[in-house]
């Protein structure tokens, strides 16, 4: 797991290297910037498998210079394939140059095209975000993980490409002026996540997840985007019939083989444990799946509010049944208030009920550089309230949408958004998606409600503590064999979610009552009265911050701490430009915004 930064067209070195200072969380373990007359990269390394060999920027065999950050799990299956290939490593990311080189070698004259590098591209098995420049071809590929797993921004600058893990990379160039992109702030707003490839930064998009692009240098020295290709697009293909007896044990197989892969690490491999269904099957399957893996069997964190919580209580029975070390710690009264300015700045958006991540994930990294978590279960096994009453959901974005007076709210009414970089399709009003469970499954598939905002959660928060989580169940086994799932096995009409899941997980030693538990609003669930007592002591500055946002307020007045995160997002990421983490309190911040 690292931090990626780059400027193609026109490179300055020295922006680059700020690039880096400003994503420096994300890799503590080594900091170069590479350049040339078209490009300069920047990698943060965070080291997670060999150590000392692999540092970064790595270089092909020819004219090759690679940055990557993520984790390339058939890496060794690779290399074997390619014995001639002159390693340099024993890492995962020299693979992806190795594959490139053998794809180039294999085309012989001609530049690769975005549909040759998908090719090659999709024998990764992994999560990753890269850039590759190759100096024979001036091609710069860009290419990002299937699920979206590992983050990839960009803008443009006078004519140059900046790229990077995190948007508050982009101010280290003088003339980037962020500014809060009131189009996608209205999606954001309706839906509750960002849509497509859009930030809530103006002109600043994500490369599509599972999509690789080409860029070169024009006659002007300036960044030219040459073709974008498909890697891999998630299908939610459900089969006719699904049988637990005979199936269950297949399915759970699938994500047994997710966990072992991902204990792949020369550093110490730890679990998030909530005491849900989603992490508790992680827990469930350690030991088989670290005797597989040939690595130890990973310790467990759970952080609550309380020891009378309900995530707290389950967490420790689970960890107690499983026979698995656990760390346990209370969150402190005050831990909200305090971390709010960081959240605001690491998470890149709007969200503050998550707050629990950031003492959950620095207390873990004082133990373990790997984490293991529940994430992406409820996206492929239909494991959240909306999913039972779609029409409900519907009906709220909709409302949401009629009730904020900015335009564009209209254009999205209308079903007239241009289709481009910022949106994969015209239509997203709420009633435009939820014709059928299985419809309204794969939008979010394609849409960001992963991507943009589960997966961006967890990348952030964990990387702001130089800690790496994983999300078995978006291994490709585990998402394979859920995708094929009938409907009435991931929601029946009992409306007991995730019924398949349970299913697979009631063959392992988890307790009937923890199979059976049913889904929790996760930042909720973990700290209840600590998130009430935050917004309630700031809800005056709620009632002004209504006002600054006064074509927005329709939407807010019923997310009230939607209105919070706005504030702190525009006061750590506009009107302090990002660049490095706030100073001051919560109030302190606010304040400044409402003037």
């Amino acid at each position: 797991m690292c931090g990626i930064s780059g400027m193609l067209g026109q490179p300055d070195p020295a922006v680059v290297q700020r690039m880096t200072q400003v994503l420096l969380h994300r890799g503590p373990d080594g900091t170069q910037v590479w350049s040339d007359q078209h490009v300069a990269l920047g990698h943060n390394r965070l080291a997670i498998v060999d150590l000392q060999g692999s540092p970064q920027p790595l270089f092909g065999t020819q004219s090759e210079v690679l940055i990557a950050n993520g984790e390339i799990y058939n890496f060794r299956e690779i290399r074997q394939q390619f014995p001639s290939y002159h390693w340099k490593t024993q890492g995962d990311s020299e693979t992806i140059l190795a594959l490139h080189h053998h794809a180039k070698s294999a085309r012989k004259s001609g530049t690769l095209s975005a549909n040759d590098h998908a090719r090659w591209i999709q024998q990764l098995n992994g999560m990753y975000a890269f850039a590759l420049w190759d100096a024979d071809s001036r091609q710069l590929i860009l290419a990002r993980d299937p699920l979206g797993i590992k983050p990839l921004i960009r803008t443009s600058i006078n004519g140059s490409l900046l790229f990077a893990s995190e948007i508050k990379a982009f101010p280290a160039h003088e003339a980037y002026i962020p500014q809060i992109d009131e189009s996608a702030l209205v999606a954001r707003l309706a839906w509750e996540y960002p849509l497509d490839g859009t930030t809530l930064l103006k002109d600043v998009h994500q490369v599509r997840s599972g999509t690789v692009e080409v860029w070169s240098i024009d006659s002007f020295g300036q960044a030219v985007l040459q073709g974008k290709a498909t890697i891999e697009r998630q299908s939610v293909q459900p089969h006719g019939a699904w049988n637990p007896s005979t199936q269950a044990v297949d399915l759970l197989e699938s994500f047994v083989e997710g966990v072992s892969e991902r204990l792949m690490a020369d550093v110490p491999v730890g679990i998030v444990l909530s005491g849900g269904l989603d992490s508790s099957l992680v827990a469930a399957v350690a030991h088989q799946a670290a005797e597989r893996a040939n690595q130890p069997v990973p310790a467990c964190w759970t952080v609550a509010e309380s020891e009378d919580n309900p995530d707290w209580v389950a967490a420790e029975e689970v960890a107690s049944v499983l026979d698995l070390k656990h760390h346990q710690h209370i969150l402190e009264s005050d831990s909200f208030d305090s971390r709010l300015p960081d959240l605001a700045w690491h998470g890149e958006d709007l969200d503050l009920t998550v707050l629990f991540f950031q003492p959950l994930f620095e207390k873990m990294s004082h133990h373990v550089t790997v984490g293991l978590c529940g994430q992406g279960a409820d996206e492929l096994h239909a494991g959240y309230p909306r999913y039972g009453d779609l029409k409900s959901h519907a009906k709220m974005i909709d409302e949401r949408l009629s009730s904020i007076e900015h335009p564009f709210a209209r254009t999205i009414e209308n079903g007239s958004l241009p289709v481009g970089d910022a949106w994969y399709a015209a239509d997203h009003s709420g009633s435009a998606h939820t014709e059928s469970l299985q419809d309204f499954l794969q939008f979010e598939l394609d849409h960001g409600q992963l991507s943009n905002f589960q997966l961006r959660l967890v990348d952030r928060h964990s990387m702001a503590h130089s800690l790496e989580v994983r999300v078995p169940f978006l291994s490709k086994s585990h998402r394979t064999a859920s995708h094929a799932l009938p409907m009435d096995w991931r929601l029946p009409s009992t409306l007991e979610e995730k019924a398949a899941l349970r299913a697979a997980a009631s063959l392992t030693s988890l307790p009937h009552h923890i199979v059976r538990r049913p889904k929790l609003p996760a930042g909720t669930a973990t700290s209840p009265s600590l998130i009430k007592t935050l917004l309630e002591e700031l809800k005056p500055r709620c009632q002004e911050l209504f006002q600054r946002y006064q074509p927005f307020a329709g939407a807010l007045r019923t997310q009230p701490e939607i209105a919070l995160g706005l504030g702190l997002f525009e006061a750590t990421h506009i009107l302090d430009r990002g660049v490095k983490k706030p100073q001051g309190s919560t109030t302190d911040l606010l304040d400044r915004v409402i003037g």
